[in-house]
């Protein structure tokens, strides 16, 4: 049995507990409840209470084989340190959702510079895992660029030469004259809500700090995702995404022919590191057209081909061919926490507020692939 049947387990046997000592109270003052009825309701009474000793005792030993097994587990010289970092994490979002204080104790080993425990700044360590960590939700997140920089201005080419006026691809000099060559990050804020209930709340610290972080990352991840391949955005998100509008289309008469066109279509430059992002159905649809029948295409990697790499998301409608280097995105250290509770359901919300942008640094970088529907 696992510990969480347990605590479920415990959990009930303790509602019949409570309910049996109520019945025993109301039935004692009544005087026409037999004495033979009475003891055999303490009888029962008493069973339960050795069965929630029992089941109690056994959570106590798992609970402690897992701690056991967990610091056994931290074979290098960090290993204490990042125990304590877990409880650190644990006690955290404990105290959040319960509305209480951290101690300094907590903050500084969640490395909190601040010092003055006056401002719900998230701690370095939580705040860098979060954001910077891979999320399994966001399959482009290996490609892009990623930074944490307050009122962050980046320049939009990285080196210009001695003695050269000139830019190799004309499209990034138009777009440079156009636009300015210094790339200006804003704030857009933005939550993410990760739901705790009583049992996981009661949980080891393991269990809570993975469930808690794996909810904020795969909703960090989602939120970046739905801004970057956004059809309709929002006029103050239109910047963030690759379709935008401003991004150049490379019209084909089918997916195929839209990639190889658009691939061709690109400077050499970003060729060279170029990627594509389409979704898996149309990557299947593409197979069956060049395999005709012959089943041996379909064993073939996605960059044999397409000529690159590929990375599947569901999101990009169009596929997005470039040089993925140029897709920026840049969060705001002041990333804040918070708690809620809906009290019909029992559950808590972890809370967790940030602000970001994304930046396509070089639009010339990519090209959309579309397909001509035109009759």
């Amino acid at each position: 049995m696992d510990i969480q049947t347990i605590k479920a387990s415990l959990q009930e046997l303790g509602t019949k507990i409570t309910k049996g000592a109520e019945e025993i109270a109301a039935k004692a003052v009544d005087e026409s409840v037999p004495q033979a009825e009475l003891q055999s309701l303490d009888n029962a009474q008493k069973e339960l209470k050795e069965r929630y000793d029992l089941l109690n005792a056994q959570k106590a030993e798992l609970e402690k084989n897992a701690s056991h097994r967990l610091a056994n587990s931290q074979k290098n010289e960090g290993g204490t340190q990042q125990m304590d970092v877990l409880q650190a994490k644990a006690s955290l979002f404990r105290n959040t959702i319960n509305k209480q204080s951290v101690t300094p104790e907590v903050r500084a080993a969640l490395g909190d510079g601040n010092g003055t425990g006056g401002e719900k700044l998230l701690p370095k360590t939580v705040s860098d895992q979060l954001l910077q960590e891979p999320g399994t939700s966001n399959p482009f997140r290996k490609l892009s660029v990623y930074s944490g920089v307050t009122n962050l201005e980046i320049p939009k080419i990285d080196f210009t030469l001695d003695n050269d006026d000139f830019i190799g691809d004309g499209e990034v000099a138009k777009e440079v004259e156009a636009e300015g060559s210094i790339i200006s990050f804003t704030r857009n804020k933005f939550k993410v809500f990760a739901d705790v209930s009583e049992t996981i709340l009661a949980a080891t610290d393991t269990d809570l700090v993975a469930h808690i972080e794996r909810a904020l990352q795969n909703g960090l991840s989602r939120k970046e995702r739905s801004v970057a391949f956004a059809k309709s955005p929002k006029e103050t998100e239109r910047h963030m995404s690759f379709y935008g509008g401003d991004v150049k289309e490379v019209v084909g008469e089918s997916k195929y022919e839209a990639i190889t066109k658009a691939l061709a279509d690109l400077h050499e430059d970003f060729r060279e590191n170029a990627n594509i992002i389409m979704r898996y159905t149309d990557y299947l649809d593409i197979i069956k057209e060049l395999a005709n029948g012959n089943t041996t295409l379909f064993m073939a990697p996605p960059e044999q081909v397409l000529g690159k790499p590929v990375v599947f998301c569901d999101s990009a409608v169009d596929p997005i061919v470039g040089d993925f280097q140029y897709s920026h995105f840049n969060y705001e250290p002041g990333t804040t926490y918070e708690q809620d509770k809906n009290v019909k359901t029992g559950i808590n919300q972890f809370v967790l507020t940030a602000y970001f942008d994304h930046r396509l640094k070089l639009k010339s970088a990519f090209r959309i692939a579309k397909v001509d529907v035109t009759p």
